[in-house]
Order: C-alpha cells, then structure tokens, then sequence
C-alpha cells in the first residue's frame, strides 16, 4: 500500500505553529466508530485517528497501523488526541502495536488527549507506550532522538 508523501497525496492537515505538527484531517472510515489516516513525514510515519478506539475496532486499528508501516523504517507515531473513547481492548492494541515495533527496533510514539493519557497512566502504561503530551512534543522528541 503506498502512503502519500507530506504535502501530497489526500490527506489533508490544519493549521500549527511547527511545519509538520499538524494533525491528520482527512481520514478514512475504518469503522462505524473510528477513522484513521496515515502520512509519511520527513522524520516518522503519522497515524492520525477519531472516534472510538474499544472492543469493536482494535482489529481495524491494529491491522490499519501495522499494513501501513510494513516495509518502512521510519519511526511511529500514533496521535490519539482526537479519540472520544478508549477501553481495554484499544490499550491492547496499542500494547501489541508497541511490541512489535519494538521488537523490530523501532521507535513508537502515542500521543494522546487528557481522556486518553488518563487511561493509559490508569494502568501505568506511559512510559511503555512512550506517552506524550502533544504532537508537536512527539515530533520533536523524534528530531533529538
């Protein structure tokens, strides 16, 4: 599957303050309640999502995520700051998406609202995950990595 280039492509980004810190607006119907959209930056895969992340779209998550950074090398970050609702089967999922980029050596980033970053510090999962506040946080702990 070929991923648009920054700047390219149908994906569409909003207004920031950092070129390329802005989040992913034209995304795809994964499931009733969640959409997602990927851009390849300069310095990382950009996955962008809203809506639901829970029991009854962890599989199109995890299989949206991981068909699109197969064969790439570039560091993920996954930006949850726009999802309305997580439970236990979407924390699983972003576990199983760290695992396997970790055990492939490669660096993996969650950015995440105060809904979010709550559930995820709920279970003590931030520093696994690579927890962050912000997107423009996440980029630039990829640009002194």
């Amino acid at each position: 599957m070929r991923i648009p280039e920054s700047g390219s492509g149908s994906l569409h980004f909003g207004p920031s303050t950092r070129p390329g810190a802005e989040a992913i607006t034209d995304l795809q119907r994964l499931t009733v309640s969640l959409r997602g959209g990927c851009e390849r930056q300069e310095q990382c895969l950009l996955f962008g999502f809203t809506g639901q992340l829970d029991a009854y779209s962890d599989k199109q998550f995890t299989d949206f995520v991981s068909d699109h950074a197969q064969g790439e090398s570039l560091p993920v970050v996954i930006d949850l700051s726009r999802i309305d609702f997580i439970d236990s089967s979407g924390l699983g999922a972003l576990v199983q998406l760290a695992k396997q980029f970790n055990e492939s050596s490669r660096q993996f980033l969650v950015v995440g609202n105060a809904r979010v970053v709550q559930t995820v510090k709920l279970v003590r999962l931030e520093s696994f995950l690579h927890l962050q506040p912000d997107l423009e946080s996440a980029l630039g702990s990829l640009a002194t990595a």
